[in-house]
Protein backbone atom coordinates (compact mmCIF):
# COMPACT_ATOMS: atom_id res chain seq x y z
CA UNK A 1 0.00 0.00 0.00
CA UNK A 2 1.45 3.35 -1.00
CA UNK A 3 1.98 6.12 1.52
CA UNK A 4 -1.15 8.16 2.14
CA UNK A 5 -1.21 11.65 0.69
CA UNK A 6 -0.90 14.57 3.10
CA UNK A 7 -2.26 18.09 3.19
CA UNK A 8 1.15 19.24 1.94
CA UNK A 9 0.86 17.03 -1.16
CA UNK A 10 -2.58 18.43 -1.94
CA UNK A 11 -1.39 22.01 -1.46
CA UNK A 12 1.55 21.45 -3.81
CA UNK A 13 -0.63 19.76 -6.47
CA UNK A 14 -3.30 22.50 -6.30
CA UNK A 15 -0.77 25.35 -6.09
CA UNK A 16 -2.23 26.78 -2.88
CA UNK A 17 -1.17 27.04 0.75
CA UNK A 18 -1.83 24.28 3.30
CA UNK A 19 -4.03 26.77 5.16
CA UNK A 20 -6.22 27.04 2.07
CA UNK A 21 -6.50 23.27 1.80
CA UNK A 22 -7.46 23.04 5.45
CA UNK A 23 -10.02 25.82 5.09
CA UNK A 24 -11.52 24.16 2.01
CA UNK A 25 -12.44 21.09 4.01
CA UNK A 26 -13.30 22.81 7.32
CA UNK A 27 -15.03 25.99 6.14
CA UNK A 28 -15.69 25.68 2.38
CA UNK A 29 -17.94 28.74 2.47
CA UNK A 30 -14.84 30.85 3.20
CA UNK A 31 -12.99 29.72 0.06
CA UNK A 32 -13.62 30.87 -3.51
CA UNK A 33 -15.40 28.31 -5.67
CA UNK A 34 -12.56 28.18 -8.23
CA UNK A 35 -10.04 27.53 -5.46
CA UNK A 36 -12.26 24.86 -3.90
CA UNK A 37 -12.46 23.11 -7.27
CA UNK A 38 -8.65 23.06 -7.54
CA UNK A 39 -8.25 21.63 -4.05
CA UNK A 40 -10.96 18.99 -4.51
CA UNK A 41 -9.50 17.92 -7.86
CA UNK A 42 -6.04 17.55 -6.31
CA UNK A 43 -7.49 15.59 -3.41
CA UNK A 44 -9.29 13.19 -5.75
CA UNK A 45 -6.17 12.62 -7.84
CA UNK A 46 -4.08 11.92 -4.74
CA UNK A 47 -6.86 9.95 -2.98
CA UNK A 48 -6.48 12.30 -0.03
CA UNK A 49 -8.86 11.95 2.91
CA UNK A 50 -8.88 14.79 5.49
CA UNK A 51 -7.89 13.70 8.98
CA UNK A 52 -10.56 14.28 11.59
CA UNK A 53 -7.92 14.43 14.31
CA UNK A 54 -5.95 17.01 12.36
CA UNK A 55 -9.07 19.13 11.94
CA UNK A 56 -9.63 18.83 15.67
CA UNK A 57 -6.15 20.13 16.38
CA UNK A 58 -6.85 23.08 14.11
CA UNK A 59 -10.13 24.26 15.62
CA UNK A 60 -10.41 22.36 18.90
CA UNK A 61 -13.35 20.28 17.63
CA UNK A 62 -13.55 16.56 16.94
CA UNK A 63 -17.09 16.51 15.44
CA UNK A 64 -17.81 13.53 17.69
CA UNK A 65 -20.10 13.02 20.68
CA UNK A 66 -19.69 10.39 23.38
CA UNK A 67 -22.29 8.17 25.06
CA UNK A 68 -21.49 6.26 28.25
CA UNK A 69 -24.16 3.57 28.31
CA UNK A 70 -25.17 0.31 29.92
CA UNK A 71 -23.22 -2.60 28.50
CA UNK A 72 -25.60 -5.07 26.86
CA UNK A 73 -22.76 -6.74 24.97
CA UNK A 74 -21.30 -8.76 27.83
CA UNK A 75 -23.48 -11.81 27.15
CA UNK A 76 -22.84 -11.56 23.42
CA UNK A 77 -19.08 -11.50 23.99
CA UNK A 78 -19.31 -14.46 26.34
CA UNK A 79 -21.33 -16.47 23.80
CA UNK A 80 -18.90 -15.54 21.06
CA UNK A 81 -15.95 -16.67 23.16
CA UNK A 82 -17.58 -20.08 23.56
CA UNK A 83 -17.16 -20.63 19.83
CA UNK A 84 -19.57 -21.33 16.96
CA UNK A 85 -22.09 -24.14 17.14
CA UNK A 86 -20.72 -25.67 13.97
CA UNK A 87 -17.46 -25.42 12.02
CA UNK A 88 -16.93 -23.82 8.62
CA UNK A 89 -18.96 -25.61 5.99
CA UNK A 90 -21.00 -27.40 8.61
CA UNK A 91 -24.77 -27.35 8.95
CA UNK A 92 -26.45 -24.07 9.78
CA UNK A 93 -27.75 -24.24 13.38
CA UNK A 94 -31.51 -23.91 13.80
CA UNK A 95 -32.84 -21.94 16.76
CA UNK A 96 -36.51 -22.23 17.66
CA UNK A 97 -37.60 -19.08 19.44
CA UNK A 98 -41.03 -18.16 20.69
CA UNK A 99 -42.43 -14.96 19.13
CA UNK A 100 -42.76 -13.26 22.52
CA UNK A 101 -39.03 -13.79 23.22
CA UNK A 102 -37.66 -12.16 20.10
CA UNK A 103 -37.44 -8.61 21.47
CA UNK A 104 -36.56 -9.31 25.10
CA UNK A 105 -32.90 -8.40 24.60
CA UNK A 106 -33.16 -5.71 21.90
CA UNK A 107 -34.12 -2.97 21.46
CA UNK A 108 -34.28 -1.85 25.07
CA UNK A 109 -34.67 1.60 26.60
CA UNK A 110 -31.01 2.58 26.25
CA UNK A 111 -30.90 1.27 22.67
CA UNK A 112 -33.78 3.53 21.65
CA UNK A 113 -32.24 6.60 23.30
CA UNK A 114 -28.97 5.83 21.56
CA UNK A 115 -30.78 5.56 18.22
CA UNK A 116 -32.20 9.03 18.75
CA UNK A 117 -28.70 10.33 19.46
CA UNK A 118 -27.36 8.70 16.32
CA UNK A 119 -30.11 10.19 14.13
CA UNK A 120 -29.62 13.71 15.49
CA UNK A 121 -25.82 13.41 15.38
CA UNK A 122 -25.91 12.32 11.75
CA UNK A 123 -28.12 15.28 10.89
CA UNK A 124 -25.60 17.65 12.49
CA UNK A 125 -22.47 16.00 11.11
CA UNK A 126 -21.32 14.38 14.37
CA UNK A 127 -20.06 10.86 14.93
CA UNK A 128 -21.01 8.96 18.12
CA UNK A 129 -18.51 7.10 20.29
CA UNK A 130 -19.94 4.59 22.78
CA UNK A 131 -18.43 3.25 25.99
CA UNK A 132 -19.72 1.28 28.95
CA UNK A 133 -18.91 0.27 32.53
CA UNK A 134 -17.63 -3.19 31.61
CA UNK A 135 -14.18 -1.70 31.13
CA UNK A 136 -11.72 -2.49 33.90
CA UNK A 137 -11.35 1.18 34.81
CA UNK A 138 -14.48 3.00 33.66
CA UNK A 139 -13.38 6.35 35.06
CA UNK A 140 -10.09 6.20 33.13
CA UNK A 141 -11.89 5.00 30.02
CA UNK A 142 -14.47 7.75 30.02
CA UNK A 143 -11.76 10.36 30.65
CA UNK A 144 -9.99 9.04 27.57
CA UNK A 145 -13.24 9.22 25.58
CA UNK A 146 -13.82 12.75 26.86
CA UNK A 147 -10.55 13.75 25.24
CA UNK A 148 -11.80 12.51 21.88
CA UNK A 149 -15.28 14.06 21.79
CA UNK A 150 -16.86 17.51 21.94
CA UNK A 151 -19.65 16.50 24.32
CA UNK A 152 -20.75 13.52 26.42
CA UNK A 153 -24.07 11.91 27.39
CA UNK A 154 -24.21 9.59 30.41
CA UNK A 155 -26.82 7.07 31.59
CA UNK A 156 -27.53 6.68 35.34
CA UNK A 157 -25.07 4.81 37.55
CA UNK A 158 -22.59 4.16 34.76
CA UNK A 159 -19.98 6.63 35.99
CA UNK A 160 -18.95 7.90 39.44
CA UNK A 161 -20.32 11.41 40.07
CA UNK A 162 -16.87 12.82 40.80
CA UNK A 163 -15.59 11.63 37.42
CA UNK A 164 -18.62 13.09 35.69
CA UNK A 165 -18.13 16.47 37.35
CA UNK A 166 -14.44 16.45 36.45
CA UNK A 167 -15.20 15.81 32.78
CA UNK A 168 -17.87 18.51 32.78
CA UNK A 169 -15.12 21.01 33.48
CA UNK A 170 -13.70 20.26 30.02
CA UNK A 171 -16.67 19.49 27.76
CA UNK A 172 -20.48 19.74 27.87
CA UNK A 173 -22.14 16.81 29.66
CA UNK A 174 -25.80 15.75 29.63
CA UNK A 175 -27.18 13.31 32.18
CA UNK A 176 -29.87 11.03 30.73
CA UNK A 177 -32.88 10.08 32.92
CA UNK A 178 -31.37 10.67 36.36
CA UNK A 179 -30.75 14.18 37.75
CA UNK A 180 -27.02 14.72 38.26
CA UNK A 181 -25.66 15.50 41.71
CA UNK A 182 -24.05 18.58 40.17
CA UNK A 183 -26.76 21.06 39.15
CA UNK A 184 -24.32 22.64 36.70
CA UNK A 185 -24.94 19.73 34.33
CA UNK A 186 -27.72 19.52 31.77
CA UNK A 187 -30.32 16.80 32.18
CA UNK A 188 -32.93 15.10 29.98
CA UNK A 189 -35.69 13.13 31.68
CA UNK A 190 -39.42 12.36 31.52
CA UNK A 191 -42.39 12.81 33.82
CA UNK A 192 -41.69 9.63 35.80
CA UNK A 193 -43.90 10.54 38.74
CA UNK A 194 -46.85 11.71 36.64
CA UNK A 195 -46.66 8.68 34.35
CA UNK A 196 -46.86 6.15 37.16
CA UNK A 197 -49.58 8.15 38.88
CA UNK A 198 -51.63 8.03 35.66
CA UNK A 199 -51.27 4.28 35.18
CA UNK A 200 -52.14 3.63 38.83
CA UNK A 201 -55.20 5.88 38.59
CA UNK A 202 -56.31 3.91 35.52
CA UNK A 203 -56.10 0.62 37.41
CA UNK A 204 -58.09 2.06 40.30
CA UNK A 205 -60.77 3.98 38.39
CA UNK A 206 -61.32 1.83 35.31
CA UNK A 207 -60.55 -1.67 36.60
CA UNK A 208 -61.59 -1.20 40.21
CA UNK A 209 -58.29 -2.41 41.69
CA UNK A 210 -57.95 -1.79 45.41
CA UNK A 211 -54.93 -3.90 46.29
CA UNK A 212 -51.92 -2.79 44.20
CA UNK A 213 -48.22 -3.56 44.58
CA UNK A 214 -45.30 -1.57 43.16
CA UNK A 215 -42.39 -3.79 42.06
CA UNK A 216 -38.87 -2.38 41.69
CA UNK A 217 -36.07 -0.75 43.65
CA UNK A 218 -35.77 2.93 44.49
CA UNK A 219 -32.44 3.47 42.81
CA UNK A 220 -31.81 5.31 40.46
CA UNK A 221 -33.78 8.48 41.21
CA UNK A 222 -36.21 7.91 38.33
CA UNK A 223 -37.39 4.68 40.02
CA UNK A 224 -38.05 6.56 43.26
CA UNK A 225 -40.07 9.16 41.32
CA UNK A 226 -42.18 6.36 39.83
CA UNK A 227 -42.84 4.89 43.27
CA UNK A 228 -43.81 8.35 44.51
CA UNK A 229 -46.32 8.66 41.65
CA UNK A 230 -47.77 5.27 42.58
CA UNK A 231 -48.21 6.41 46.17
CA UNK A 232 -49.74 9.72 45.04
CA UNK A 233 -52.49 7.89 43.18
CA UNK A 234 -53.27 5.53 46.07
CA UNK A 235 -53.37 8.40 48.53
CA UNK A 236 -55.76 10.36 46.30
CA UNK A 237 -58.01 7.28 46.05
CA UNK A 238 -57.86 6.83 49.86
CA UNK A 239 -56.37 3.37 49.51
CA UNK A 240 -53.63 1.79 51.57
CA UNK A 241 -50.31 3.45 50.75
CA UNK A 242 -47.25 1.17 51.17
CA UNK A 243 -44.13 2.67 52.74
CA UNK A 244 -41.81 0.74 50.45
CA UNK A 245 -42.02 -1.22 47.20
CA UNK A 246 -41.51 -4.92 46.64
CA UNK A 247 -37.86 -5.28 45.64
CA UNK A 248 -37.72 -8.66 43.88
CA UNK A 249 -34.87 -11.10 43.95
CA UNK A 250 -32.99 -12.08 40.80
CA UNK A 251 -32.55 -15.28 38.86
CA UNK A 252 -30.91 -16.42 35.63
CA UNK A 253 -33.51 -17.34 33.03
CA UNK A 254 -33.31 -19.89 30.20
CA UNK A 255 -31.63 -17.33 27.93
CA UNK A 256 -28.85 -16.72 30.44
CA UNK A 257 -30.00 -13.19 31.30
CA UNK A 258 -30.67 -11.74 34.73
CA UNK A 259 -34.38 -11.67 35.54
CA UNK A 260 -36.47 -10.88 38.60
CA UNK A 261 -37.94 -13.54 40.87
CA UNK A 262 -41.06 -13.39 43.03
CA UNK A 263 -41.30 -15.17 46.39
CA UNK A 264 -43.21 -18.43 46.01
CA UNK A 265 -45.39 -17.59 49.03
CA UNK A 266 -46.19 -14.03 47.92
CA UNK A 267 -49.84 -13.09 48.38
CA UNK A 268 -50.88 -11.82 44.99
CA UNK A 269 -52.30 -8.30 44.73
CA UNK A 270 -54.97 -7.34 42.24
CA UNK A 271 -52.36 -5.49 40.18
CA UNK A 272 -48.57 -5.30 39.86
CA UNK A 273 -47.36 -1.80 38.94
CA UNK A 274 -43.80 -2.36 37.75
CA UNK A 275 -40.95 0.16 37.65
CA UNK A 276 -39.91 -0.95 34.14
CA UNK A 277 -41.20 -3.03 31.25
CA UNK A 278 -38.39 -5.52 31.81
CA UNK A 279 -39.60 -6.20 35.35
CA UNK A 280 -43.22 -6.45 34.15
CA UNK A 281 -42.34 -8.95 31.42
CA UNK A 282 -40.38 -11.09 33.88
CA UNK A 283 -43.32 -11.12 36.27
CA UNK A 284 -45.72 -12.09 33.48
CA UNK A 285 -43.44 -15.04 32.65
CA UNK A 286 -43.39 -16.12 36.30
CA UNK A 287 -47.16 -15.87 36.58
CA UNK A 288 -47.62 -17.85 33.34
CA UNK A 289 -45.30 -20.58 34.66
CA UNK A 290 -47.41 -20.76 37.82
CA UNK A 291 -50.64 -21.00 35.84
CA UNK A 292 -51.87 -17.59 37.00
CA UNK A 293 -53.94 -15.71 34.44
CA UNK A 294 -53.02 -12.16 33.39
CA UNK A 295 -55.16 -10.08 33.55
CA UNK A 296 -57.92 -12.40 34.78
CA UNK A 297 -56.36 -13.00 38.19
CA UNK A 298 -53.87 -10.16 38.41
CA UNK A 299 -53.15 -7.15 36.20
CA UNK A 300 -49.59 -6.18 35.27
CA UNK A 301 -48.27 -2.84 33.99
CA UNK A 302 -44.82 -1.55 33.04
CA UNK A 303 -42.94 1.65 32.28
CA UNK A 304 -40.75 2.44 29.22
CA UNK A 305 -42.58 1.22 26.12
CA UNK A 306 -39.98 -1.20 24.72
CA UNK A 307 -40.80 -3.28 21.65
CA UNK A 308 -41.22 -6.54 23.57
CA UNK A 309 -44.29 -5.17 25.33
CA UNK A 310 -46.17 -5.03 22.03
CA UNK A 311 -45.33 -8.62 21.11
CA UNK A 312 -45.86 -10.49 24.37
CA UNK A 313 -49.31 -11.98 25.00
CA UNK A 314 -51.18 -10.48 26.64
CA UNK A 315 -49.69 -7.26 25.31
CA UNK A 316 -48.27 -5.06 28.06
CA UNK A 317 -49.98 -1.91 29.31
CA UNK A 318 -47.23 0.61 29.93
CA UNK A 319 -46.11 4.21 30.24
CA UNK A 320 -44.42 5.07 26.96
CA UNK A 321 -41.27 7.20 27.18
CA UNK A 322 -40.29 9.20 24.06
CA UNK A 323 -36.97 7.38 24.00
CA UNK A 324 -35.81 8.34 20.51
CA UNK A 325 -36.85 11.96 21.11
CA UNK A 326 -34.86 11.93 24.36
CA UNK A 327 -31.75 10.97 22.41
CA UNK A 328 -32.38 13.75 19.93
CA UNK A 329 -32.85 16.24 22.77
CA UNK A 330 -29.50 15.19 24.26
CA UNK A 331 -27.75 16.00 21.00
CA UNK A 332 -29.59 19.32 20.66
CA UNK A 333 -28.39 20.38 24.11
CA UNK A 334 -24.83 19.18 23.52
CA UNK A 335 -24.60 20.88 20.12
CA UNK A 336 -25.92 24.16 21.56
CA UNK A 337 -23.45 23.98 24.45
CA UNK A 338 -20.57 23.25 22.09
CA UNK A 339 -21.42 26.24 19.91
CA UNK A 340 -21.98 28.48 22.94
CA UNK A 341 -19.38 27.71 25.64
CA UNK A 342 -20.50 28.78 29.07
CA UNK A 343 -24.16 28.31 28.19
CA UNK A 344 -26.40 27.74 31.22
CA UNK A 345 -27.32 24.09 31.89
CA UNK A 346 -30.67 22.97 30.53
CA UNK A 347 -33.20 20.59 32.07
CA UNK A 348 -35.82 19.02 29.81
CA UNK A 349 -38.64 16.95 31.27
CA UNK A 350 -40.45 15.32 28.38
CA UNK A 351 -44.07 14.10 28.46
CA UNK A 352 -45.06 10.43 28.56
CA UNK A 353 -48.04 8.50 27.20
CA UNK A 354 -50.23 5.88 28.81
CA UNK A 355 -50.53 2.95 26.40
CA UNK A 356 -53.47 0.70 27.26
CA UNK A 357 -53.25 -2.95 26.26
CA UNK A 358 -54.54 -6.30 27.44
CA UNK A 359 -52.30 -6.92 30.49
CA UNK A 360 -54.33 -4.50 32.63
CA UNK A 361 -57.68 -5.84 31.43
CA UNK A 362 -58.31 -3.40 28.59
CA UNK A 363 -59.52 -4.84 25.29
CA UNK A 364 -57.10 -5.09 22.34
CA UNK A 365 -56.39 -1.88 20.39
CA UNK A 366 -57.29 0.36 23.31
CA UNK A 367 -56.65 4.06 22.99
CA UNK A 368 -53.28 5.64 23.71
CA UNK A 369 -53.69 8.51 26.12
CA UNK A 370 -51.21 11.39 26.19
CA UNK A 371 -50.41 12.43 29.73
Amino acid sequence: MSKAATVYDVAERAGVSIATVSMTFRRPDKVKESTRDLVHAAARELQYVPSASARGLADGRTRALGLFSYDYLVEARAAEAAGPASGPGGPVPVVREAPDEMCRDFPLYADEVRRGMEIASWERGYAVMIGGPSHANPAAFVTDVAGRVDGLAVFPQTLPPESLEHIAGRIPVVSVSEPPTDDRLSHVTVDNRGGTRAITEHLVRVHGCRDLMFVGGLNPAEARARFDGFRDALRAARLRVPRKPLVPGTRVDARGRAAVELPADLTLPEAFVCATDDVALDIMEILADRGIDVPGTVAVTGFDGIAAGRIVRPALTTVQQPMVEMGKAVVEILAASIEEPGRAPEVREMPVQLVLRESCGCPPRSARWAY
